[in-house]
């Protein structure tokens, strides 16, 4: 038997599964890392942590299945988008990388828009300037930190690091570049005007590949130390969500997916090029050749669970530990218990700014109508609520361009919770599915690394052969009745906060 590998570098971990060709898990490995919050809105992480936690699941898996080496064909990357890392000419990080959630590039977003209008922006790159894109991010250290852009030679993603630490090789792939605002979305390879502009040199970037290309094989060096060899291969692979859109069958048209994982994404597959004039929501090369899709980001998804969780909810985490459950089935139980609105508390997931439909770097969370009789579990149902309709704005922006989505997936770690699922369908009036594989963009990522090695013909076949449904969430009227009333006014009360957000940005 053939086996495939993927490997997620997420941002709280680098997650390797090792597959057999018929999509089932047969070892898996994941290894923590930090984040690092210099200042307020900047988030920042140490790309020898991804390289230091790949390799060592990588080798741990490999170990642990006991399989042949040469029986391992090829693997597959997925990765946080947007992350800036910035490499010498040795090939070493000049600083931290610059991740997908950091927001301190404002000043920069607007330099872009005086270097070139908007509307010429989302024409090549499908996309405005945006604060938590690459291209902003290269512009700050230009700006702020002259040394080290002086001695910069290379600009890599963090899953393509991963690449440069495994094969030696500096690329990346379609799906992940449409995520820097260097590339030419339309024609799928990097954009001679904007690089012009930005006075960025071509050759710092890499090569562009289609997401299943080859794209190198492992150093000598690094297969001997994970248990491999040198004939396995490297795929370009993909950005998470395009990996997940692999890893959840969202191949072709009328299909999506939604996302709850730090951030929170709806990303619907398309054939053809589809641009928002406004700008709200996102469109970038997939990992299918020659296709698109179209996706809308909430910032604090599962970062807003997170984070309060982490910071008053202990007592969960307690009694999980206790009881050796899960500490986030323990907060489902306590959320089933509140109707639907949460007895008229509302949340803005604004934690990290926002991107769709609202490209705010300035606005914050919010807990509004909390009153006396609410609880903790009223405020952990309020968020959860708070991220979908977040999603669900995402959601009725391609609608209004004329996605049609037929099947609605869910996945990421939020995608676990029926509560949440059930959230979900409601909103979107839709059923909400799960697939008997969790894997997601790990998953994805070997669908894609196995097209590469030419196991499969092509993604959509692969996914045929790997990919099956388990669940089907059917909506809830009453609920939906509940939430379309509280989604307008969750709608209203950014309009009404726009300009305090912007005071309070300025103090």
């Amino acid at each position: 038997m053939n086996y495939l590998i993927g490997i997620d570098v997420g941002t709280s971990a680098a997650k390797t599964v090792l597959f057999d060709d018929k999509g089932n898990t047969v070892a898996s490995a994941s290894w923590e890392y930090p984040m690092y919050q210099p200042h307020n809105g900047w988030a920042e992480q140490n790309p020898r942590d991804w390289a230091e936690a790949v390799l060592k699941t990588l080798g741990r898996v490999v170990a642990e299945s006991k399989v042949s080496p040469e029986s391992v064909k090829s693997i597959g990357l997925s990765g946080q988008m947007h992350g800036l890392v910035m490499l010498d000419e040795k090939g070493e990080p000049l600083r931290p990388s610059i991740i997908w959630c950091d927001q301190r590039t404002g000043e920069e977003v607007e330099d872009m828009l005086g270097i070139m209008p908007r509307e010429r922006w989302i024409q090549i790159t499908a996309n405005p300037p945006l604060t938590g894109w690459t291209a902003a991010k290269i512009l700050w250290v230009k700006k702020h930190e002259q040394e080290v852009y002086e001695q910069c030679r290379h600009i890599l993603l963090p899953k393509d690091y991963i690449r440069y630490v495994l094969t030696g090789v500096f690329a990346t792939e379609v799906s992940d570049a449409s995520g820097m605002q260097l590339l030419d979305v339309p024609g799928r390879c990097w954009s001679e005007e904007i690089l012009e502009k930005l006075n960025i040199p071509e050759e710092w970037l890499g090569k562009v590949y289609e997401s299943c290309q080859v794209t190198g094989y492992l150093l000598p060096d690094v297969a001997r130390a994970v248990g491999l060899t040198e004939k396995t291969c490297v795929v370009g692979g993909a950005g998470d969500n395009a990996a997940a859109a692999v890893g959840t069958g969202v191949v072709k048209d009328g299909t999506a997916f939604t996302t709850i994982g730090t951030s929170g994404v709806v990303f619907a597959h398309n054939s053809r090029v589809t641009i928002d004039p406004k700008g709200r929501v996102h469109t970038c090369c997939c990992a299918v050749p020659g296709a698109w899709h179209v996706m809308g980001v909430t910032q604090g998804a599962g970062l807003s669970l997170k984070w309060m969780k982490d910071n008053f909810c202990q007592d969960y985490g307690d009694k999980a530990e206790r009881e050796e459950a899960d500490v986030y089935d323990l907060i489902n139980e306590d959320v089933e218990k509140i109707p639907a609105g949460s007895d008229r508390l509302i949340y803005l997931p604004y934690l990290m700014g926002e991107r769709t439909p609202h490209l705010d770097p300035d606005c914050r969370g919010v807990f509004f109508g909390l009153s006396a009789l609410h609880t903790r579990a009223h405020l952990l149902r309020a968020v959860m609520e708070g991220v979908s309709y977040s999603l669900c704005d995402c959601n009725e922006i391609l609608t209004e361009m004329g996605v049609k989505v037929d099947a609605m997936m869910a996945c990421g770690g939020g995608g676990k919770s029926p509560v949440w699922r059930q959230m979900l369908a409601d909103l979107y009036r839709c059923p909400v599915q799960t697939l008997r594989q969790t894997e997601g963009p790990a998953l994805g990522a070997a669908i894609l690394a196995g097209v590469g090695w030419g196991i499969y013909e092509s993604v959509e076949k692969a996914c045929e052969k790997m990919i099956s449904p388990e669940k089907t969430c059917m909506p809830k009227e009453e609920n939906a009745a509940v939430y379309e009333q509280y989604h307008k006014l969750y709608k209203k009360l950014y309009q009404s906060l726009k300009e305090d957000y912007k005071e309070l940005a300025r103090l």
